[in-house]
């Protein structure tokens, strides 16, 4: 089944990619091992949070965002976020199941987060943009 993965790590002021690199290399890794198929992974840096998160007794305003794209079973599915959910630089992480490449299950036939890809994540798109993406008037 194809899925993704929405990944929030925390950002430090001195933080550098590397440690968003290592824990998106472990995913897939993992992913691998397990006969899993990574299928994209897409940067979205850092991004301030809708409100502040409690984790690990600290509290974070910003987190770096990442998507990672990959088909696997639902229990490898289930290892991958258990694997990346205990690591103490996460601060969230969310799997969605894809239908037909694009479609998450249950929803209006709304596209994947990932296929936003270089524009950004649909909340940071404009007011024009956003009725467009949902062919609104």
């Amino acid at each position: 089944m194809l899925y993704e993965m929405i990944a929030v790590v925390r950002a430090t002021q001195t933080q550098n990619i590397a440690e968003v690199k290592e824990i998106a290399h472990k995913a897939g890794a993992l992913l691998l091992q397990h006969g899993g198929v990574v299928r994209s992974l897409t940067n979205w840096g850092p991004y301030l949070l809708t409100k502040p998160i409690k984790k690990n007794q600290n509290k974070y305003h910003s987190g770096h965002h990442f998507v990672l794209r990959f088909d696997s079973s639902p229990e490898v599915q289930a290892k991958v976020r258990k694997a990346i959910a205990i690591d103490p630089r996460m601060i969230r992480c969310g799997v969605v199941k894809m239908v037909g490449g694009d479609k998450l299950v249950g929803e209006r036939g709304i596209q994947g987060m990932s296929e936003v890809g270089a524009q950004g994540p649909i909340w940071r798109r404009s007011d024009k943009e956003l009725r467009q993406y949902f062919n609104r008037p």
